[in-house]
C-alpha cells in the first residue's frame, strides 16, 4: 500500500508509470457531491496540469440548475469566468472497473489570484480543518455511512423495491445484522471489497442494517479531508458495483416508504497535537470541559446546519419518531435515541457521534459542518444540556421540520457563517431554494389520491 500522506507529483508520476495509466479521471467534487471534471490523456495531464473549469461547475444544484439572479452572483462571476484546478497527488486512487487502466485525482478549486474557491465543498473542509489546526489541534473523524440496494427501476413514479438476491427472492421483512441477508449478496460485495481493496479505501466492517435491502459500511478513523475523499470515491465505487449486478445502490435519506432512512453517523474527536492526547479526555480519564463544550456546540448551531446535514427534501422524511433517526438534539452516552451520543470507549477514545447527519449529504460540506459545530463549542464555551439518559423519542421535536426551515435557520446563524465562510453560505442557500422551486412543481401520489376528490 502506498503512503499518500506526503505524496509528491514526482512520485505521482511514479505511480502512475507503475500502474500503467494511461488516462485520467480529473475530479471536483461540487455542492451535491457528484463528480465533475474532465477525462485526460495521460500525457496530457503529465504536460498540464493547469486544467480549467468554469467556477459555477461546483456550485450547481442536484438538478443542473443555476439562480438567475440574486446574491449568488455576489460571489460568482455573471461572466461564467474559470477557476483554476489543481491536482492533489493524496487523491490518485485506481479506477478498478475501467477497462484501460485509468486513475482518478481529486482537484482542488483556485481562482486566477491562486486562492482557494470559497465555496468549493473541499475548500470549506479545509477551511475549517485550519481553524482546529491554529488551535494546535488534529480533529479526527470517522463515518458510517448507510445506503440502500434496490432493484433496477427507470421510471421515477414507480416506487423503489429490494434487490432480488441469491435465492432469487427480495427481503420482505427487516434483516438488521443477519450475516445470511448480506450474504444474498455476496458477488455484489466481493466486487466491492476488490474495488476498494484496489483503490486502498479505509472501509472496515460491513453490516445489513434494519431496513429491506438496506446496508451499512464504517471507515476507520482518520483526518477529515482524507475521509471525506474516501466517501466520495466509496459511493462512486458501490454505485458502479451494483449496475454490473444490475441493481441500483442509493443514498437517498428516504428511498422506500415503511423503511427507515439512511444516515451518515459521524464520530469526532480532536487531539491536541503538542501533548498527543485527546482533547475530550482529562488525565485522569475523566471527561474534559472541552468535552462538554464540544456537545454544547453540537446542541447549539445542529438546527442552523441542518439545511447542510440534510439537504434535499427528501432528507425530512427521514427524521420522524422512533424510526431510528433523531428528532432533537439530546445528548447521552451508549444511548441511540438522541441526536448526540457518547459511545462507551476507553479514555483515549472518547468521542462524540453526530447522528443527525444523512447520508445524502456531501461529505465534504457535512464533515466541515459537524466540526465547525463543535469549534465554536470550544470556542465559545457552550455548556450542554444535561445528559439525556432515557428514550429521546419521548421529548419535543429540536430539527427542522422541512428544507425550508433549515434554509432560514442557516441563514440566520452568523457565528457558523463566519466559520464555514459566508460566500459559501450565500451560494449554498441561493441553489437550495433553486431546488425547493423545482420540487414544488410536481404534484405528488399523495396529492392526487386524497385532494383530487374530496377538497
Amino acid at each position: 500500500m502506498v503512503d499518500r500522506n506526503n505524496f509528491t507529483f514526482s512520485e505521482l508520476e511514479s505511480w502512475l508509470q507503475a500502474q500503467r495509466v494511461t488516462e485520467i479521471e480529473c475530479l471536483v467534487p461540487d455542492l451535491t457531491g457528484v463528480a465533475r471534471g474532465k477525462i485526460l490523456p495521460r500525457q496530457k495531464f503529465t504536460e498540464d496540469r493547469g486544467m480549467r473549469l468554469p467556477e459555477a461547475v461546483v456550485a450547481m444544484g442536484v438538478t443542473g440548475e443555476f439562480p438567475e439572479e440574486g446574491p449568488y452572483y455576489d460571489v460568482i462571476s455573471p461572466n461564467d469566468r474559470d477557476m483554476h484546478l489543481r491536482a492533489d497527488p493524496t487523491t490518485a486512487r485506481l479506477v478498478p472497473w475501467a477497462v484501460d487502466p485509468t486513475a482518478q485525482i481529486i482537484h482542488d478549486c483556485f481562482d486566477r489570484d491562486g486562492e482557494l474557491v470559497p465555496f468549493a465543498p473541499r475548500s470549506v473542509l479545509r477551511r475549517v480543518c485550519g481553524l482546529f489546526e491554529a488551535e494546535g489541534w488534529s480533529p479526527v473523524v470517522a463515518p458510517e455511512l448507510e445506503f440502500y440496494l434496490v432493484a433496477r427501476n427507470s421510471d421515477p413514479d414507480m416506487p423503489l423495491k429490494p434487490p432480488v438476491g441469491r435465492s432469487g427472492r427480495a427481503e420482505t421483512s427487516r434483516q438488521a445484522y443477519s450475516i445470511d441477508a448480506v450474504n444474498e449478496f455476496d458477488p455484489l460485495f466481493e466486487d466491492v471489497y476488490e474495488y476498494c481493496e484496489k483503490m486502498e479505501l479505509n472501509v472496515d466492517t460491513l453490516i445489513h442494517e434494519v431496513g429491506a435491502g438496506q446496508m451499512e459500511i464504517n471507515f476507520f478513523h482518520a483526518a477529515p479531508l482524507g475521509l471525506a475523499d474516501e466517501v466520495f470515491f466509496f459511493k462512486r465505487t458501490v454505485r458502479e458495483a451494483a449496475l454490473r449486478h444490475d441493481m441500483f445502490a442509493t443514498f437517498m435519506a428516504k428511498p422506500i416508504a415503511g423503511e427507515p432512512g439512511s444516515a451518515m453517523h459521524v464520530h469526532q474527536s480532536v487531539v491536541n497535537q503538542k501533548t498527543g492526547r485527546n482533547l475530550f479526555s482529562n488525565t485522569d480519564g475523566s471527561p474534559s470541559k472541552e468535552f462538554f463544550w464540544y456537545i454544547g456546540g453540537l446542541q447549539k448551531y445542529i438546527p442552523a446546519a441542518m439545511a447542510l446535514f440534510a439537504p434535499y427534501v427528501n432528507s425530512y422524511r427521514r427524521l420522524a419518531r422512533h424510526t431510528a433517526a433523531p428528532i432533537n438534539i439530546q445528548w447521552g452516552t451508549d444511548n441511540r435515541t438522541v441526536g448526540i451520543r457518547s459511545p462507551l470507549a476507553e479514555p483515549n477514545a472518547r468521542r462524540i457521534e453526530n447522528r443527525v447527519i444523512g447520508a445524502d449529504a456531501n461529505p465534504y460540506v457535512a464533515l466541515a459542518a459537524t466540526l465547525a459545530c463543535g469549534y465554536l463549542g470550544i470556542k465559545n464555551q457552550i455548556e450542554p444540556t444535561p445528559e439525556c439518559k432515557g428514550d429521546a423519542y419521548l421529548g419535543d421535536f429540536q430539527l427542522p421540520r422541512s428544507l425550508g426551515e433549515a434554509l432560514t435557520l442557516l441563514r440566520e446563524e452568523k457565528e457558523l457563517a463566519a466559520v464555514l465562510g459566508e460566500s459559501f453560505v450565500s451560494v449554498y442557500t441561493e441553489i437550495k431554494e433553486i431546488e425547493y422551486a423545482e420540487f414544488m412543481k410536481v404534484i405528488s401520489p399523495w396529492e392526487r389520491e386524497h385532494l383530487l376528490l374530496h377538497v
